[in-house]
């Protein structure tokens, strides 16, 4: 596709105010509100170490919310200065890169990848550059080393180029070579010139655990009961690569909103979602997450590392967009997006009762729970609740009671306990509530 010319501008006045904005926002004291009080409720369910919130409206300045330690060891708070790894929310920022690059008429989201990488198995003949951004290339679901583009050719592809959806970690290395080979310089080197650099995301800058990095916050996870250090992530990955601040991803919103980048019409090309052969809707589009929340229009994208959640969420129909970045694993950072939305779009997310069953009654539903294949997964009790992690280990998640045998972990993941005929505890998970059960996901028997 050959992008008009046109398409991409610069904003001074918008940058400029926005600044303005922000330093109003700043200046303002922090108060409560149910914001507030929703997000200091949730960091003490979820075993939150740190977390900055940002909520855009239009013609409003933004709210800025900052809560916990970006250190546990050196008590460090955070601000909105804090460094957080964005990890996949990052896949959205690689994608208006290379849009500046069709816009420049280096390619086309039509051209195929074997234009950039000659060296393509005759699996990948088919394969073009708009399948890679929007997972339909056919590509194994994730990969982890450096080398992986190549050492992928000996894997068969998952399905036809076109002909299937599975979010693939690769595609977004052979987008980063593909911003290489158009562009002439590094990938790393074309973000920062021409996407962080026009937008002043001065904090924004490559992941890496060598460089002294001012103000970067340590991750964490919460699993066994207590909170534990990870270990950072070593290699520079394009699935996830960059680390940001609250205050450069409010910039990012800006740049968005104003079309600092992008017009509305190369916005509405990143958003369109591809349908495929047997008629479903893939939802995702070039870098993008695209739904609809009860008839509110959402464009967005999660970030998920070890130590690290990260969530940006527009609703474009609305004029409102909501920022988390937690440096914490053991939390849905989606699901606060939606919930902090909600104080802003009536009945957007209807509340879910809430009751706080007995320890006797915890203590009857907790154990190790067992499914086919092989998931094996402990349940525990965590306060007024109960709490889920995978028994090899991982991140521990808050599951919130809503009667004595339902819980959930967010709005529409439900965790059903019931008796089979022999009195041995079962358990589904559904995607629903007690009133309205929803399919069930998963099944489990406790073990004995």
């Amino acid at each position: 596709m050959k992008v008009p010319s046109g398409m991409f501008k610069t904003s001074g006045d918008a940058l400029r105010a926005f600044g303005l904005a922000l330093l109003f926002v700043s200046a303002m004291p922090a108060r409560a509100d149910p914001v507030d009080t929703y997000i200091r409720t949730e960091m003490k369910n979820q075993h939150l170490p740190g977390l900055a919130l940002a909520v855009i409206r239009a013609d409003k300045p933004p709210m800025i919310r900052t809560y916990g330690e970006s250190n546990l060891e050196l008590h460090t708070p955070v601000t909105q200065e804090t460094v957080f790894r964005l990890a996949s929310l990052g896949k959205q920022m690689l994608s208006v890169g290379l849009m500046l690059l069709v816009n420049d008429g280096k390619l086309r989201l039509d051209d195929p990848v074997s234009r950039f990488l000659p060296d393509t198995p005759p699996s990948w003949s088919g394969i073009t550059v708009r399948q890679v951004l929007n997972h339909t290339a056919g590509f194994p679901a994730a990969k982890d080393n450096l080398d992986l583009i190549r050492t992928a050719y000996a894997v068969p592809l998952l399905s036809k180029p076109g002909e299937g959806f599975v979010y693939s970690n690769l595609g977004y290395f052979v987008v980063a070579e593909i911003i290489h080979k158009s562009s002439g310089v590094p990938w790393p080197q074309f973000m920062t010139e021409r996407v962080f650099r026009p937008l002043h995301m001065n904090a924004t800058r490559l992941t890496d655990v060598i460089d002294i990095v001012p103000n970067r916050a340590s991750g964490y996870t919460f699993r066994d009961n207590v909170t534990k250090n990870v270990a950072p992530v070593i290699a520079l990955r394009p699935s996830g690569p960059f680390l940001s601040t609250v205050t450069d991803m409010i910039k990012w919103d800006a740049g968005l909103r104003s079309l600092t980048l992008i017009t509305k019409g190369i916005q509405d090309e990143i958003s369109k979602t591809p349908t495929l052969p047997d008629g479903t809707n893939t939802g995702y589009g070039l870098g993008w997450r695209v739904d609809e929340v009860r008839g509110h229009r959402r464009i967005r994208h999660g970030g998920s590392q070890p130590g690290f959640r990260t969530e940006y969420t527009r609703f474009v129909d609305d004029q409102l967009s909501v920022i988390v970045l937690v440096n914490g694993e053991s939390v849905r950072a989606d699901d606060i997006a939606l919930e902090v939305a909600s104080q802003f779009i009536e009945d957007l997310s209807p509340a879910r009762k809430t009751t706080a069953p007995s320890p006797q009654t915890l203590g009857l539903l907790a154990g190790r729970y067992q499914s086919l294949p092989a998931t094996d997964f402990t349940i525990a009790a965590d306060g007024q609740g109960l709490s889920v992690q995978a028994t090899s280990g991982g991140a521990q998640f808050h599951l919130t009671a809503e009667t004595d045998s339902v819980y959930f972990l967010s709005k529409n993941e439900s965790y059903v306990f019931t008796r089979d005929p022999g009195g041995a505890m079962q358990l589904e998970v559904r995607l629903g509530t007690a009133t309205s059960p929803g399919a069930t996901q998963l099944e489990a028997v406790r073990a004995h």
